[in-house]
């Protein structure tokens, strides 16, 4: 089982996560989003499956910089935000055999409980 693991190398929630993963034995690729952003179609693909509003990074500036517009956006717009700007994104994003299955890191969230009994 391929898992990816999306994020940028300074935050220290993604350190936190890849850690956990490490300490789990749980192998991993990593994604540095912000050298390598996600493509729309990606980003499109975990909106449909997470939805816009758990992948929003409410606590990052770039958010912040956002007018109030932001509120009533679509998930399409949402997606077109994520894909221009990679900082959008909540993180880390975990992705298995291309689905994603969580975001933001909650070691007892039940999708990273998954990975810990889906291991050899």
């Amino acid at each position: 089982m391929t898992l990816t693991v999306y994020g940028i190398p300074t935050c220290t929630t993604c350190k936190k996560a890849l850690q956990w993963l490490d300490q789990n034995h749980i192998a991993y690729e990593f994604v540095d989003t912000k050298q390598h952003p996600p493509s729309r179609a990606m980003i499109a693909d975990w909106v449909a499956t997470l939805g816009a509003k758990p992948l929003r990074n409410t606590s990052g500036q770039v958010y912040r910089t956002l007018g109030e517009e932001k509120q009533t956006w679509t998930e399409a717009q949402w997606i077109d935000a994520f894909a221009a700007n990679a900082m959008l994104l909540k993180r880390p994003l975990f992705v298995q055999v291309g689905q994603a299955i969580a975001v933001g890191f909650r070691p007892q969230s039940p999708a990273l409980q998954a990975l810990l009994t889906s291991q050899p």
